[in-house]
């Protein structure tokens, strides 16, 4: 880690994405209170619908925006997208009605899908070496972990003394750092693949050639497995602590974010322990391990929630939220090495996409599921997300291949897509 955080390059793109994710973690917990504050005990379900949002946002930004701007430095578009980020961030304090929440969160997760996939494509051409680049993909979950950990101890402290309105201009502040930040770095070029020529209808190919990996090359089939897993039990600690924490456990909007940080702590414990990990191991035991691990955590909640009083049934349920942030770390992490390991360069930024996009679909089935099922109680959701997640855990080991790579890393299956 130490050596890839070394390239000057890689340094400033790595704080970039650092305070933009604190900023966001600030309003992650600013929306669940925002919506409990709006919706009240059915906050599930106002807070499930504005992720479903999101997602929407993600999969139909995600691939259309990297075709559309393959041609605009890449530079310009990752300052530009934080930049309207920015803006849908400061309007978020003076909502007062659901629609208007929801309005705000397209806009501003729009612009976060066209930001992420650019900014995953970049980051390969800056380290060459695959060491360097596992390194940077273990770095890249851990400033997501600390989002997931320190955004919410830093709420949890600003809460004390602000309203939890006042969060969102922290976020606002995170991505203008980004933005200055990525203005400052020198930001390689990159040849869109089919050459300088524009013909009709590139930006359907593009999408097309992209969503075509996940099909065509064997290696990647079980990473949208996997992503499912991920999805079904992610949503359930992101949909339902506050309502788990506020209603059921009569805990107070500091125990909110608090809860939410030591999810992220298990994240991080397991980000930190990965790269010699998976260089003893490998990808597939690494990531159908973590998968795992996320779909009992889920399972045992209905059990945690009866553990004794409620000091005893907030412990459990962290416990399990640790277990279920170290799974779904294991699971995330290796993926940008399986992409570029079985894509080639012109297609990155496609695949990126295509990946960021199709992820995402999953969490905008299990936002809005986890969130109406809520009305059914809590058990319901944790058991049948725990039943998805294990039933994706099972897709993702049997469209595993079985024969590891004895070349380097190369394409065996054409990625080329007829218009």
């Amino acid at each position: 880690m130490r050596r890839a955080l070394a390239n000057p390059t890689y340094r400033r793109l790595f704080c970039a994405q650092v305070v933009a994710l604190a900023g966001t973690g600030l309003a992650t917990v600013a929306l669940g209170l925002l919506a409990y504050d709006l919706a009240g005990g059915d906050a599930g379900v106002v807070l499930g619908t504005a992720l479903a949002l999101k997602m929407v946002a993600y999969v139909l930004v995600a691939p259309v925006a990297t075709a559309v701007l393959a041609r605009v430095h890449r530079r310009t578009v990752l300052v530009g997208a934080d930049l309207v980020r920015l803006a849908a961030a400061a309007a978020l304090p003076w909502v007062g009605d659901v629609w208007q929440v929801y309005l705000l969160v397209v806009v501003l997760q729009a612009a976060s899908a066209t930001f992420t996939p650019v900014f995953q494509s970049v980051v390969p051409d800056v380290l060459a070496d695959e060491d360097d680049y596992t390194a940077a993909l273990s770095l890249s979950r851990l400033a997501y972990d600390l989002e997931a950990v320190l955004a919410p101890v830093l709420a949890a402290a600003l809460l004390l003394v602000v309203p939890f309105g006042s969060l969102f201009a922290g976020t606002a502040v995170g991505f203008a750092g980004s933005a200055l930040l990525v203005a400052a770095t020198v930001v390689p070029r990159v040849a869109p693949p089919g050459g300088a020529e524009r013909p009709r209808g590139h930006v359907g190919r593009a999408v097309r050639r992209g969503t075509g990996l996940f099909v065509r090359v064997p290696a990647l089939r079980p990473v949208l497995a996997l992503d499912l897993a991920v999805a079904a039990a992610g949503a359930v600690v992101l949909v339902q602590t506050v309502v788990l924490v506020r209603s059921v456990l009569g805990r107070g909007d500091g125990t909110v974010a608090l809860v939410l940080a030591v999810h992220g702590a298990g994240s991080m414990a397991a980000a930190v322990t990965l790269p010699p990990l998976l260089r003893r191991v490998g990808d597939r035991a690494v990531m159908l391990s973590g998968a795992c691990v996320l779909t009992v955590a889920t399972a045992l909640l209905p059990l945690a929630l009866r553990a004794g009083g409620p000091r005893t049934a907030l412990l459990a349920v962290a416990g399990l939220w640790v277990a279920v942030g170290a799974g779904w770390s294991a699971v995330e992490t290796p993926v940008g090495r399986m992409l570029r390991r079985h894509v080639p360069a012109p297609d990155l930024p496609a695949a990126f996409a295509a990946h960021f996009s199709l992820s995402h679909a999953f969490w905008l089935l299990t936002y809005p599921a986890v969130g109406w099922l809520g009305l059914a109680g809590l058990d319901v959701v944790a058991l049948t997300m725990a039943a998805v997640a294990a039933v994706a855990t099972a897709a993702g080991t049997l469209l595993w291949p079985r024969a590891r790579p004895t070349t380097a890393p190369t394409v065996q299956v054409p990625v080329q897509v007829r218009p």
